[in-house]
């Protein structure tokens, strides 16, 4: 007998709409599918019964990138991810600020808007009048970029006569004076002067993280980070020990983490061997994929272009960074894919693109045959000669179908460096799955929301929520259909983790399920950011109740 029944739901399976209304879960399996009232005898006296009310029933979303320990210790620090402008930035920083007394002298956090502030770049002066005597770090919201005050620059020795890191850049007044803001490598230089999270500190950010994915229906995900970055600790035992603990109840694929300096590639792979071997005594984390960051972003000209980026008056535009030579990933990823690993790149410009399909090309010719569930997120300038060679490499399309619209950062920061050509390359969805890619999504939080709704809207109408009316679609061509983005969310992100689940509903698959509050196909596609997550399930047992919260019973 069923202990939970969910009915009068429009289900989707992973794959396709089927004409069962109902699903009947018990010991974390579903055991039935079916149709009407008929199902309500499959359940047990005592099991719970939901009406879905018409909603939508998908499996358990997963997010195929995403910065779940990062993001939930953010959202615990100063979080500046709901700030609407650079007053409500400033406005969030003197706040915290105020109401807190950091024993290690430092104000950590982030969440900003590059195109809050003139040029993308907020300024120390600006962070000096909020926090004049402690050091302060507060990354942008992509990452890739820290705002710091005089005091930070101080701490770390940064001056006109600091010549930019490898792999990072100082922005810097005409006259070469550091203004406050540290892009990628050059974050380092003020990062390593914080003193690293507790375990504890971790252990927190990991359960407020997932506390945080569950409530968007995310049963899921693969972090994209297990390792020490941008002045966060490595997550890697946070994980394991939750895991251990049954704390962790979501199905997590961790990327190791490849460090930029790192050119030993025999003893990194000994070391990600045994990083994996450890992990695998869990039953809901495994340190399966590896991650590479191929470049920087577009919007602080740090991504790696073909041609150089057009004249934005900003000093240092070239054409971007490279962080790694191609003969160097490709021995690399025949390494790592011959030890059983697979791949997560991070890839923005086209030539970084062009540089990691050239690298699974090489890594193919070398090991022949093998299942490797290889991808590149991001996608955001692809030359159109490369969109053919996903489906020819069998490399994943790992998009964060938020970015494909025309919101400010596109207008002020993104399309005046890369010129009409290359703006029309921009996020190719339609143009990769015409092609035959495999497409996968996933958020990049806490860069941005987790909400999958607010992304599916995005690749089916190519525009930011709400705002049709007001500006138009980027690239609407590459527009996706509803049923596209919900196969890539769900089925698609889970083949990447080689999920039990599989991304998919059906008797005797794990109950991994999230509940709509509508159902999309009934709505115009224009109201897809409407719909929000009503109920998550995770291996049967419900871990987010809208309703319950609403009524104050939970």
């Amino acid at each position: 007998m069923a202990d939970l029944l969910i009915h009068n739901a429009r289900i989707f399976d992973g794959h396709q709409l089927i004409a069962a209304d109902a699903v009947a879960v018990s010991g974390g399996s579903v055991v039935a599918l079916g149709t009407g009232l008929d199902m309500l005898a499959a359940a047990s006296l005592h099991a719970e019964i939901i009406d879905a009310g018409g909603g939508l029933l998908t499996p358990g979303f997963t997010d195929a990138h995403v910065h779940a320990v990062f993001g939930g210790l953010e959202q615990l620090g100063c979080d500046l991810s709901e700030a609407g402008d650079a007053t409500e930035c400033r406005d969030a920083i003197s706040s915290y600020a105020a109401r807190t007394d950091v024993a290690d002298g430092w104000i950590s956090g982030g969440g900003w808007t590059m195109s809050d502030f003139p040029g993308g770049t907020p300024t120390a002066v600006e962070l000096d009048e909020l926090i004049p005597d402690r050091g302060a770090f507060l990354v942008n919201r992509d990452h890739h970029s820290a705002w710091v005050n005089s005091h930070a620059l101080e701490l770390a020795g940064i001056t006109a006569d600091t010549p930019d890191p490898p792999g990072g850049r100082i922005e810097r007044d005409a006259s070469g004076n550091p203004t406050g803001t540290l892009h990628e490598g050059a974050m380092d230089l003020v990062s390593c002067l914080i003193p690293e999270e507790t375990q504890e500190q971790l252990r927190h950010g990991l359960l407020e993280g997932q506390r945080y994915l569950n409530t968007f229906g995310i049963t899921g995900w693969q972090d994209a980070i297990i390792g020490q970055y941008s002045g966060h600790a490595d997550p890697y035992a946070a994980y394991c020990a939750a895991d251990a603990a049954g704390e962790l109840h979501s199905d997590v694929v961790g990327a190791l983490w490849w460090p930029r300096e790192v050119q030993d590639i025999p003893e990194q792979v000994r070391i990600l061997r045994e990083r994996r071997r450890h992990a695998s005594s869990g039953t809901r984390f495994r340190a399966t994929a590896v991650k590479f960051m191929l470049d920087g972003v577009v919007e602080s000209r740090t991504a790696a272009m073909a041609e150089p980026y057009h004249s934005c008056g900003c000093p240092g535009a070239g054409s971007g960074l490279n962080y790694f030579e191609a003969d160097f990933l490709a021995a690399a990823f025949t390494a790592i894919d011959a030890a059983g690993f697979d791949i997560h790149l991070h890839a923005i410009g086209d030539r970084a693109v062009s540089q990691g399909l050239d690298a699974f090309a090489a890594m193919r010719g070398a090991n022949p045959g093998r299942d490797g569930r290889h991808h590149i997120a991001h996608l955001q300038v692809v030359d159109p000669r490369d969109v053919p060679r996903f489906a020819d490499l069998d490399v994943t399309a790992n998009l964060q179908a938020l970015w494909a619209c025309n919101d400010d950062s596109m207008r002020d920061l993104t399309v005046p460096v890369l010129g009409e050509e290359r703006a029309g390359w921009q996020y190719p969805f339609r143009s990769l799955l015409d092609a035959g890619a495999r497409l996968a999504m996933g958020s990049d939080w806490s860069v941005s929301t987790p909400d999958p709704w607010q992304a599916i809207h995005t690749a089916v109408n190519r525009t930011e929520g709400g705002a049709e009316e007001l500006r138009e679609p980027l690239n609407p061509s590459e527009a996706i259909g509803l049923l596209d983005a919900l196969r890539a969310y769900t089925s698609g992100s889970a083949r990447l983790n080689r999920s039990a689940a599989g991304g998919r509903i059906e008797i005797g698959g794990p109950a991994d399920l999230a509940l709509a509050d509508r159902d999309p196909f009934a709505v115009p596609e224009s109201d897809l950011h409407r719909l929000s997550n009503r109920l998550t399930v995770v291996a049967g047992a419900i871990v987010h109740n809208a309703r319950n919260r609403t009524e104050g019973e939970a």
